[in-house]
Order: C-alpha cells, then structure tokens, then sequence
C-alpha cells in the first residue's frame, strides 16, 4: 500500500485494533459446531470468525450468496461431501458464490478449527434447495452478543 492509500485510510477513522481470540467465548452454532467471532464489518456485510467442528459433526448443507468465502484450515481435518479433496492444517480453501456444500469432520479426524472469511448470506437448504434458515452478518452478532449475555461475559465489540 503506497502513501495515498494509507492516509486515506487513516482519513477514514478506522481504528487500529488488534484482537485477542483466546478472550472470545465460542459460541455453540450447532450439533458439535462452534464459531468464535473475530471481526463483524456491518458496511459490507462481511464478518470473519474460526469454526471449530468436532468429530461427527457438520455444518449442514448451504450456499453463500453475496459474495466468496476464503478458509484457512488451521488445526485437523475436514471435507465437502460434495468434493473430493481434503482440507488440513495448512489448506486455503475458496468458495465462489452459490457453491453448494456441506462441511463434515469424520468422526476418526477428531476435530478441526479453520478460519473463514465470509460475504453476504449464508443460505441453509435442505435436499430440494428449499431454504431452512440464513445466516449474514447482522444474525452472527446477534448470536455472539445473546451467548455473551447468557454466560455473563461481557462481549467484545467486534464491529467494525
């Protein structure tokens, strides 16, 4: 980034900020699924959180419209049902949008953490491509923000 563009971003008012994800709770999103949010980018509709799998478990069968998805697989191993390859320590994985897929940590892979960046909403259907339920940015939060209160820990502000 040359000298313009980093003043324009100073210009913007964007604070400098660093996150500590080990004072994030995570946060249940699932039958043996949790997401710890890391930043929400309400402007754009964007928000950045890990996943965290057990063994055995999935995020059910979805799309993601509005934009693509980036993961990094961090710790463990996970696949697409849909797809043959396999994502461990190490994998970037990009996801153009509409892709259909369903995330599964087998059982003997133990578990997996992977950090996703992702755009727009989350769309959950079931076989027939009938919409069960959606994700976006503004939902994410408001999950993180319900467990915090639950728990009584006080939330982080991830926005952005």
């Amino acid at each position: 980034m040359d000298e313009l563009d980093m003043q324009a971003v100073a210009d913007m008012g964007l604070p400098d900020q660093a996150i500590d994800s080990g004072e994030i709770p995570w946060v249940p999103q699932g039958e043996r699924v949790w997401f710890k949010p890391l930043r929400f980018d309400l402007a754009t509709g964007r928000w950045i959180n890990l996943l965290h799998v057990q063994g055995g478990g999935k995020v059910n069968r979805h799309r993601h419209t509005g934009g693509q998805v980036m993961g990094y697989c961090i710790e463990g191993s996970w696949h697409y049902l849909e797809r043959d390859w396999v994502a461990k320590p190490g994998t970037l994985i990009y996801e153009p949008p509409g892709d259909i897929h369903t995330l599964v940590v087998d059982e003997e892979a133990g578990y997996m953490v992977t950090l996703f960046v992702l755009e727009g909403t989350v769309q959950y259907i079931d076989d027939d491509d009938n919409l069960i339920y959606q994700d976006d940015v503004f939902s994410k939060l408001e999950r993180y923000l319900k467990h915090c209160e639950e728990q009584g820990i006080e939330p982080q502000d991830l926005r952005y």
